[in-house]
């Protein structure tokens, strides 16, 4: 009687120890798993801030060249203005040319002012979606994470409870 009381002692200790064997093992796969998730979000996020300043890059380009064109068709404008006006008098060439400065400066001050202000909303809107999705992507890990440890702990002690009372229930028959 004593032989068995010591072995059930024994596989109550071998069972114990198992079980906590597999449920270390089971916590380090956890811990495996979210550290790969974490690399991908991480290189996730590389490649859509690449993306974004890929984006932003063009729209800079973008607005580069329609300052260029909008300045050259300015500079042929003035430039046919400046010939037709050289053909009248000198009074009236002197009101045409106040007239067209004044014209392409505002012009000027408007694109450029258009420019800035498309640039600076891109910028924003770039630096909020990159947040958001950083946001997104870190609560959702976390709250993964913390899923799974609660999972992994609740089977843990269900199956601790359970060989516990299999050796205990076997031990009293």
């Amino acid at each position: 009687m004593l032989l068995l009381q010591q072995l059930s002692c024994n596989t109550i200790v071998v069972l114990v120890v198992v079980v906590v064997v597999v449920e270390v093992v089971e916590v380090v796969v956890v811990i495996v798993v979210v550290v790969v998730v974490v690399v991908v979000v991480e290189e996730v996020v590389v490649v859509v801030v690449a993306e974004v300043v890929e984006v932003v890059v063009a729209v800079v380009v973008v607005e580069v060249v329609v300052v260029v064109v909008v300045v050259e068709v300015v500079v042929v404008v003035v430039v046919v203005v400046l010939v037709v006006v050289v053909v009248v008098v000198v009074v009236v060439v002197v009101v045409v040319v106040v007239v067209v400065v004044v014209v392409v400066v505002v012009v000027v001050v408007v694109v450029v002012v258009v420019v800035v202000v498309v640039v600076v909303v891109v910028v924003v809107v770039v630096v909020v979606v990159v947040v958001v999705v950083v946001v997104v992507v870190v609560v959702v890990v976390v709250v993964v994470v913390v899923v799974v440890v609660v999972v992994v702990v609740v089977v843990a002690l269900v199956e601790v409870v359970v060989v516990v009372a299999v050796v205990v229930g076997s031990s009293r028959v």
